[in-house]
C-alpha cells in the first residue's frame, strides 16, 4: 500500500504528520511513501530530506492511505477515491458533519484525537505529545509577554522576587506548563478537580490549590469531568481569592467535546496587576478566560496580556512533527501485524475501534465506551480495606505527656547515678535524639533512604572510638570495642553500596 503524506490546507499550520526519521520507520514496515512537494517546509524538512529516506514527491490523492495533521480540506477530499484510508485529528464530537462527510464519500477515517486512554494506547495519543509541547510553549509565550525575571534574584541594584504562575487544570499541558515554569524558577501553583494529581503536582515542586467539594472524586476517564455549580461556586472563590496575587496564569480545562469552561472572569482578570499575563490555552474551544480572542492577543485595561495562540504546538514545528508522525507509525505498528504494507483493522481492538469514525460508507461515531482508568477501583478496595481493618485511635495528649515524663525520669535518673565524665556524654545524646527526630521528620519520606545511607558515614567516629579501646588490657572493653568496630563498619560500607546503587539508577548505559 501506498501512504500520502498531505501538504497542511489549514492556513497558518506549520507541522507535517510524516519527518524523513519516520519515513524510514514506514518502509519499513513495508509502504510506499509519497509526500506533496513542500509538506514538510514550515517544520524544515526539505523535499530532499524525503528522498534521502526513501519517500517520493509526488501528488498523495491515489494513495491508499492519507497521513495528515488535520482533516483534510474539501478541496482535498475531493481528489481522493472511494475506499481511502484517512488518518489525522478529526474533532468527531465537534464536527459531526465533516464525519457524515467522510462516510458519504465511502472514506475510512481515523481519528487521532479519538485514541482511548489505556495504557497500551499512549503510544498513540497523539493528544498527549501535542500537549506537552503546548504546555511547555505557554511558558515560554509567558515569559516573553511577562517582561520580567521568573526567578527570584538578589543583585547589586537590589532584590528581584520570583514569579508566581498559577496552573489551572493538570493534565498533560498543565504538568508540562508546571515543570517548565518550576524549572525557570517561579513559584507554582496549580488546581485541578481531580484530587489525584495532588501528588503529581507536588513532585514538579508546585503547590496544589484544593477545592473543597465533596463532588470531588477520582476520574474514571482520565480527564476531567463538568462539574457541579455548588463545585464552580467554590473554585471561582478560589481563583479570586488567589488571582490577584498571581503574575501569569496558564489555563488548560478543557471538555472533550464541549465548548470550554470559563474559569477566570473578566472582574478577576480586572484584579490582577499590571504587567502580568494570562495564556488561554482552551482558546481554540471558546477559552477558559472572559476577555480571550482565538489566535489573537489581548491587552486589558488595566494592563494584563492575555494570549489565545491556537497554535502553541507548530511554534515548535520540528519537534511537534517528529511526535505527531511518531505516534502515526506507531498506529501503523499495531495495524500492520504483517509488516508486509498491508493496513488491517481489528474491529474488535478497542484502540482501532474507537478511533474509527467513519468506515464503509457508515458512521461509525461514538463508539463503545472503554473503562480507561482502575482508580474508583483502587479507591473503593483501599476503602474496603479501610474499613475492614481495626482503626488505632490517636494517642491523647495525657497519655503522651505521660510517656514523656516517664523518659525524662529514666535520663535524670541515669545522669545522677552515672559518673560525671558520662554526664556530658548522656546530655549530649539525649539531645542529639530530640535534634534529629525533628531534622529527619522534616525530610520526605521518599529522601530517608539516600540521606541515611549517606549519613552512615558518622560511624566511623564509633570505629575510631572502638579502635582506641581495643588492647587496654580489660577483656570485656575489648569484646566490646570489637563488636563495635565489626557493627559500625557493616554499617559505613552498607551505606555507601546502598548509595552507590541508588546513584547508578541515574546513571546512562
Amino acid at each position: 500500500m501506498i501512504i500520502g503524506v498531505l501538504h497542511e490546507a489549514l492556513s497558518g499550520e506549520t507541522r507535517v504528520s510524516a519527518t524523513p526519521d519516520t519515513v524510514e520507520k514506514l518502509i519499513g514496515l513495508g509502504y510506499d511513501v509519497v509526500v506533496e512537494s513542500g509538506a514538510g517546509s514550515s517544520a524544515s524538512f526539505s523535499d530532499e530530506a524525503y528522498v534521502a529516506a526513501g519517500a517520493s514527491i509526488g501528488d498523495p490523492a491515489g494513495a491508499d492511505i492519507i497521513f495528515g495533521i488535520n482533516a483534510p480540506s474539501a478541496a482535498q477530499l475531493d481528489r481522493l477515491r472511494e475506499g481511502t484510508t484517512v488518518v489525522s485529528l478529526v474533532s468527531p464530537a465537534l464536527n459531526p458533519d465533516l464525519v457524515a462527510d467522510l462516510a458519504r464519500r465511502r472514506i475510512t477515517a481515523l481519528a487521532m484525537d479519538a485514541v482511548p486512554r489505556i495504557s497500551r494506547a499512549q503510544s498513540l495519543d497523539v493528544l498527549s505529545s501535542m500537549a506537552n509541547i503546548a504546555g511547555y510553549r505557554a511558558v515560554i509565550e509567558a515569559a516573553n509577554a511577562f517582561g520580567r525575571f521568573f526567578t527570584g534574584q538578589v543583585t547589586a541594584a537590589g532584590k528581584v522576587p520570583p514569579a508566581k504562575v498559577l496552573v489551572a487544570g493538570v493534565g498533560v499541558a498543565g504538568l508540562a506548563a508546571i515543570g517548565t515554569a518550576g524549572g525557570m524558577g517561579a513559584i507554582v501553583y496549580a488546581t485541578d478537580p481531580r484530587p489525584e494529581v495532588a501528588d503529581q503536582v507536588t513532585s514538579l515542586g508546585g503547590k496544589y490549590l484544593e477545592v473543597a467539594s465533596g463532588e470531588v472524586e477520582v476520574s474514571a476517564t482520565g480527564y476531567a469531568k463538568e462539574m457541579s455549580d455548588d463545585y464552580n461556586e467554590r473554585a471561582a472563590a478560589l481563583y479570586a481569592a488567589w488571582v490577584p496575587d498571581i503574575d501569569i496564569i496558564i489555563t488548560t480545562a478543557l471538555i472533550p467535546g464541549r465548548a470550554a469552561p470559563i474559569l477566570i472572569t473578566a472582574d478577576m482578570v480586572a484584579s490582577m496587576k499590571r504587567g502580568s499575563v494570562i495564556v488561554d490555552m482552551a482558546a481554540s474551544n471558546g477559552g477558559n478566560v472572559e476577555g480571550t480572542v482565538k489566535g489573537e492577543v489581548v491587552v486589558t485595561p488595566n494592563g494584563v496580556t492575555i494570549i489565545g495562540y491556537t497554535d502553541l504546538p507548530g511554534r515548535l514545528a520540528a519537534q511537534a512533527s517528529q511526535l505527531f508522525s511518531t505516534n502515526l507509525v506507531n498506529l501503523m505498528k499495531l495495524m500492520t501485524p504483517g509488516k508486509d504494507g498491508v493496513l488491517v483493522i481489528d474491529w474488535d481492538d478497542v484502540v482501532q475501534r474507537g478511533i474509527t469514525v467513519a468506515r464503509d460508507g457508515e458512521v461509525t461515531w461514538p463508539p463503545p465506551q472503554v473503562q480507561v482508568s482502575a482508580a474508583p477501583a483502587q479507591v473503593s478496595a483501599e476503602r474496603a480495606i479501610a474499613e475492614a481493618a481495626p482503626v488505632k485511635p490517636p494517642m491523647s495528649s495525657a497519655r503522651r505527656f505521660t510517656y514523656v515524663g516517664i523518659g525524662a525520669a529514666i535520663l535524670l535518673l541515669l545522669v545522677a547515678l552515672s559518673p560525671a565524665s558520662l554526664r556530658v556524654h548522656l546530655t549530649v545524646f539525649a539531645l542529639a535524639i530530640v535534634i534529629g527526630y525533628y531534622v529527619i521528620g522534616s525530610v520526605h519520606h521518599a529522601l530517608h533512604t539516600p540521606l541515611m545511607s549517606v549519613t552512615n558515614a558518622i560511624s566511623g567516629i564509633i570505629v575510631v572510638g572502638a579502635l582506641l579501646q581495643i588492647g587496654h588490657g580489660n577483656t570485656a572493653i575489648t569484646i566490646l570495642a570489637f563488636v563495635a568496630v565489626l557493627l559500625a563498619s557493616i554499617n559505613v560500607f552498607g551505606g555507601f553500596a546502598v548509595t552507590r546503587r541508588m546513584l547508578s539508577m541515574f546513571s546512562r548505559s
